[in-house]
């Protein structure tokens, strides 16, 4: 699986020989420099450019060129050399090209095998005045090689560039590669333009996407769980944490913070996408027919959405465009908000990872230079050491802020958009305090996504983004009623954080209820000890559920063995391809289940079939919810952790311990709880309620 790295992530490779493929959309020259441990590089004889292209180990391109590939053999490296560093630069002004890279779509760099099969690969993002670039960099490292992305810029060209390497004839050498450019330009590769929608037709190919969808999100390390954030539709379903795998995820099989499986709304199930749309009976009628929009066909892969419609006007050179709600691509106005959601998690994530990465970097590059001052007795005292010392606080200081205004500026972007989508949200994808509540209707189909929460990350906040989880439901959700769910801890009041949880439970049960048609979702709840009788009040006086709440052993044993059978049943009918031949009596709905204070009134068949329904229930359409704390099941032993994994860890009070599919981050989870003091969920409930009393 390729690693899409951020500024100063690396990577191993497994591989001696390499390709380093250079994409850049307009002519950049490309070159190499081989530097000893320091990273210095000693002499000319140590560069690959244009007019000298070959090393040992290394091979680079002749000419300027809008895609270069560049080929590496690390086991034919000098020995004395510990580091490659691979170099973009813009040809010089006089060749009416760019001159700075601020201006030129961000440089792409993939490391591959000599198969092409991608290793790792690295966008080369905030990029302004700089005309020369330290792409990547490989280097050894205790015998072995890893590739480092590097993004370091320099306004100065490959003079500058090559200064800070410590190449001794810098500016000589960068005059010759200028010279060797300039000779080669009649033979630049130009980017060739992006074929239109009638070339594809004229060749028999379907139109390509108007955006880019994105593709397969990298394997998530261990460690927090991730959100299931919602994949893109139209693209295909990324085969590891989509539980959210942004703050949307569809669901999956992950695990939680405790349990090192994985990460954005829960962790991803590596064994199931938990995007993947279920396959479709009919026909999608298509947005020209005025009927539903079949989100799950699987046509739906192979072709593009249409355009969203047109934005707002132009900005002014040099200034962002101005966000616009719906503003991606997509077969309804729902589909473009939840793919700019998914847009706006993924740059998140993506710009605060290069914000991350840049502060490691420019940490590590003072302790560097401090370990060289320091190495050197004589640069110990006198004023030599403290200047240079204070050179490199300086540069420290310089590269931390210059990271900090990039992120500022990425922020404050996201933020305007946030300010102009979430009033456009539809009530699915809406918190409770939106307005569009107050203007509720029952609806007549299904929405492809539901609102859990919101997450957002230290850096920003004030920077909430939606986490939309996709519907159907494809893994059960559990409501962590523990003092682990806590954020600092400071929640430890057991009796508290089990009313919280409940309340936060029937809070998304309604939320499941009111995006639903009449009578086409149906809630059960099983409260053994009648400990959550208050927080589901507003479901019992509303008579939204199946039936009142079943407790001590018998309601346990009675709900569970109705479910188990109705799973039992479908499953058959369906093998079989009877489904004809389900008893008239049947709800055809789907079914949540709602368990507060497990295993209070469970035994151990009572725990095999809430096992069974968290397994095989949500393909025939019965979910289920658990209000528990996890140390308290401890009795039944490692049985019960499957269980546990399989379902989507949410908290009733703030929590980081959902993580994004990309980089990894631990995003704080705020659920969607309804305002203190608030008559929607009451008006909501009414009407689900009075729809169901008149469909019946």
């Amino acid at each position: 699986m390729t690693a899409e790295l951020a500024r100063g992530q690396n990577h191993p490779l497994s591989q001696a020989r390499l390709e380093i493929r250079v994409s850049a959309g307009t002519p950049v020259v490309a070159g190499a420099t081989i530097g000893d441990e320091h990273g210095k590089v000693h002499g000319v004889e140590w560069v690959a450019h244009p007019g000298a292209p070959t090393l040992p180990g290394l091979e680079v391109s002749r000419q300027a060129a809008a895609d270069h590939r560049l080929a590496i053999d690390l086991g034919a490296v000098p020995e004395a050399g510990h580091r490659v560093s691979v170099l973009l630069a813009l040809p010089t002004p006089g060749t009416g090209g760019p001159v700075r890279f601020g201006a030129v779509a961000a440089p792409f760099v993939a490391v591959t095998g000599l198969d092409g099969t991608e290793i790792a690969s690295y966008t080369i993002t905030g990029l302004d005045a700089e005309s020369a670039v330290v792409a990547v960099e490989l280097y050894r490292r205790q015998g072995a090689w890893k590739v480092r992305a590097v993004g370091q810029g320099y306004a100065g060209g490959l003079a500058e560039l090559l200064t800070d390497q410590g190449l001794p004839q810098a500016h000589q050498l960068a005059s010759g590669i200028d010279a060797a450019v300039t000779q080669g330009l009649a033979r630049s590769v130009q980017a060739p333009p992006r074929p239109t929608d009638a070339d594809r037709s004229r060749q028999g190919a379907a139109p390509a996407p108007v955006a880019d969808q994105g593709g397969p999100a990298p394997e998530i390390a261990p460690g927090p769980e991730s959100p299931q954030p919602m994949p893109p539709y139209g693209s295909p379903a990324p085969g590891i944490p989509q539980h959210l795998a942004s703050p949307y995820a569809p669901q999956g099989t992950s695990a939680d913070a405790s349990s090192p499986t994985s990460p954005a709304a829960g962790a991803p199930n590596p064994s199931a996408s938990p995007y993947a749309d279920p396959p479709a009976v009919t026909e999608p009628t298509g947005p020209t027919s005025g009927g539903p929009i079949d989100y799950s066909h699987p046509r739906r892969q192979n072709a593009a959405p249409p355009p969203p419609p047109p934005s707002a006007p132009p900005a002014p050179p040099g200034q962002p465009a101005a966000p616009v709600a719906g503003d991606a691509t997509g077969w309804s106005m729902d589909e473009r908000l939840y793919n700019q959601v998914w847009g706006m998690f993924e740059d998140l994530a993506r710009t605060t990872a290069a914000y991350r990465s840049a502060v490691d970097f420019a940490d590590s590059r003072m302790e560097k230079e401090l370990d060289q001052v320091l190495s050197d007795p004589r640069s110990r005292i006198g004023g030599q050491g403290d200047a240079a010392r204070e050179a490199a606080r300086a540069k420290h200081a310089q590269l931390v802020d210059q990271a900090r205004a990039a992120l500022d500026r990425d922020l404050a972007q996201l933020t305007a958009e946030a300010e102009v989508v979430e009033p456009a949200l539809p009530s699915a994808f809406a918190r409770w305090d939106n307005p569009v509540w107050h203007a509720y209707r029952v609806p007549m189909e299904i929405p492809m996504a539901l609102r859990m929460g919101d997450l957002h990350l230290p850096e920003a906040p004030d920077l909430r983004v939606p986490m939309l989880v996709r519907l159907p439901l494809e893994r059960g959700l559990w409501i962590d009623s523990g003092p682990a769910g806590s954020l600092d801890g400071s929640f430890t009041d057991t009796h508290d954080l089990r009313r919280l949880a409940m309340e936060a439970a029937v809070a998304h049960a309604a939320r499941l209820l009111a995006v639903h048609p009449a009578g086409e979702f149906t809630v059960h709840v099983i409260d053994a000890a009648g400990s959550g009788a208050q927080p589901l009040l507003p479901l019992v006086r509303a008579g939204v559920l199946a039936a009142p709440p079943a407790i001590g052993a018998a309601g346990v044993a009675d709900v569970l063995a109705r479910l188990t059978q109705r799973v039992d049943l479908v499953q058959m009918a369906v093998r079989g391809g009877a489904a004809d031949s389900l008893p008239p009596d049947l709800d055809p709905a789907e079914q949540l289940l709602i368990v507060n204070d497990f295993p209070h009134g469970f035994d151990d068949r009572a725990v095999n079939q809430l096992r069974y329904l968290a397994d095989e229930g949500p393909a025939v359409g019965v979910h289920l919810m658990m209000v528990a704390d996890r140390d308290e099941a401890t009795a039944y032993g490692p049985l019960l952790d499957p269980l546990w994994r399989s379902l989507l860890r949410l908290t009733p009070v703030p929590d980081d311990h959902l993580a994004d599919p990309w980089v990894g981050h631990a995003w704080t989870y705020e659920p969607a709880l309804v305002p203190v003091g608030s008559q929607v969920l009451q008006q909501v409930l009414s009407q689900v309620a009075a729809a169901r009393t008149k469909r019946t």
